[in-house]
């Protein structure tokens, strides 16, 4: 019973060798945010079309919510062939497999060597090796060797906590590369239907011009108005048609966007078109408060993972300079003939232990443990960087997005009353009743209010979408990623929405 007893102390006290003690600092969680929300302008109620909800919770598909199949449609697309979420990918692949290889190092390795050999000896000068007498004779070797590290002070433990926090920086820096591409995707679907509005409109100015120059022609032929008016005129239809070339260009342009977006070469048809119509404003959005938001941004997570592989570092940094413990352990059979390999007297065997302490090395190991600190205060004040740009970012989008809601009401009513007032002068001009100058002026007039009346609603609808991606995009309600992280843990469980 005392045997067994002291069996019992001699196993924990062997476990206690080898597991250790992990040294370095442990890594917490930063602190939530002090901050308690954002400037009460920014949370006043838009109009009767938007409106801002506290704690509105986002769907993992956001874009949605504007209520588009052309959008759906592309979005499906790119998240299937985009070569940058595609390179996040395999780069979480890559994180994830370094976690595994280095967990290989808490367990024992086992090497197996069979080696055969045939020799000659020198007669002359040496005396014959082989038991017959014989100048040649065989050699079959088979061993297996063991060799085990312990990590008495954690410095594997501190490795893989290292890399686990770097997968999981890769994790959400694929969350970041899905919400930007999904984001770029409906900011370049808004562009392009705000292009294609601007055109429509240039062209519909280009016809109202060239319907006044052919007023102005009868009348000039009438001798109701000097030829310099209509001079003028052909001049400003000019103008008009100029501004179409700069139009159709940018247009291009973001279709060649957009192809890149989907994956695809610019010469590839994109069967997805989109128009200012089809694409609905969403009649409410969400706000977060900052406790929350450091939660959802996946940038402030990548962060956060950066600093906890920082504080990892600085634990293998000190374990780098504490005595390593090695043991071996080598065994196996040596014989002339291949039958005899396991017969009595051919085995051999060796355990060895060694110690290897760091004496001296010009104080390598001291710089590297002051560097990995010093890394530690970089990624900490990265960390408050980042998240307070985060708290900045959703700040200004909240402001846009209620000077949007402003903008949009002042240029409907200016869009109106330009339109009705060049209805008038052009109903005047064909009685011959207003001044030429007055159809100028009602001309730009309504060119540049149709122009801003348009930019306003893609202006909002691009700062809706802002938003959402300012909010991190509702990744937590989505499975087409891997949810769990490294080490089985779901990261939105951290957020409580999941």
């Amino acid at each position: 019973m005392q045997r067994l007893h002291r069996g019992r102390l001699s196993c924990a006290g062997l476990v206690c060798l080898l597991g250790g003690c992990a040294v370095g600092p442990d890594f917490h969680r930063p602190a939530p945010s002090l901050s308690a929300g954002y400037q009460p302008r920014t949370l006043v109620a838009h109009d009767d079309q938007q409106s801002f909800m506290q704690g509105l919770d986002i769907p993992g598909q956001w874009w949605t919510l504007f209520h588009s199949r052309q959008l759906d449609s592309a979005v499906r697309r790119a998240l299937a062939a985009n070569p940058s979420l595609q390179a996040a990918q395999a780069a979480l692949r890559q994180a994830r497999e370094n976690v595994y290889a280095q967990e290989g190092s808490f367990f024992p390795s086992l090497d197996a060597t069979f080696a055969p050999s045939r020799t000659k000896t020198a007669t002359r000068s040496v005396s014959v090796a082989s038991a017959n007498g014989s100048p040649y004779f065989n050699l079959f070797t088979g061993q297996l060797s063991v060799s085990y590290t312990p990590d008495i002070f954690g410095a594997n433990r501190r490795q893989v906590e290292s890399l686990v926090a770097q997968a999981d920086q890769q994790r959400f820096q694929l969350e970041a590369a899905y919400l930007t591409l999904t984001a770029s995707l409906v900011t370049a679907s808004i562009n392009e239907a705000s292009l294609r509005a601007q055109i429509d409109a240039t062209r519909q100015i280009v016809v109202i011009e060239a319907d006044l120059l052919a007023v102005l022609d009868r009348q000039n032929a009438l001798g109701q108005i000097a030829p310099v008016d209509v001079l003028a005129q052909r001049a400003a239809l000019a103008q008009a048609q100029a501004l179409l070339p700069p139009l159709r260009k940018q247009l291009d342009q973001q279709r060649d966007a957009l192809a890149s977006l989907l994956g695809a070469p610019p010469d590839q048809v994109i069967a997805e078109t989109f128009g200012l119509d089809d694409i609905k404003l969403p009649a409410q959005l969400p706000v977060t408060l900052p406790a929350v938001l450091v939660d959802q941004r996946p940038d402030v997570r990548q962060a956060e993972a950066t600093l906890h592989a920082a504080s990892a570092q600085v634990g293998v940094a000190i374990t780098n300079r504490l005595p390593v413990l090695n043991l071996t352990a080598q065994g196996g059979t040596q014989a002339n003939y291949f039958t005899d390999m396991f017969a009595s007297g051919n085995g051999f065997w060796t355990i060895a232990a060694s110690v290897t302490q760091p004496v001296f090395d010009g104080g390598t190991l001291l710089h590297k443990a002051r560097a990995a600190w010093a890394a530690l205060d970089q990624a900490r004040a990265q960390y408050r960087g980042t998240t307070l740009a985060a708290f900045q970012n959703v700040a200004d989008t909240l402001a846009a997005l209620q000077a949007d809601a402003d903008g949009l009401a002042a240029a409907s009513t200016a869009e109106k009353s330009a339109s009705e007032a060049l209805r008038i002068v052009r109903l005047q001009v064909s009685l011959g009743q207003v001044a030429y100058l007055s159809i100028l002026n009602a001309q730009q007039t309504a060119l540049q209010a149709e122009l801003a009346l348009i930019q306003a609603r893609a202006s909002r609808l691009a700062d809706s979408a802002a938003l959402f991606q300012a909010l991190g995009g509702g990744w937590w309600h989505r499975d087409d990623v891997q949810v769990t992280d490294i080490r089985g843990n779901d990261p939105s469980a951290v957020i409580g929405m999941h």
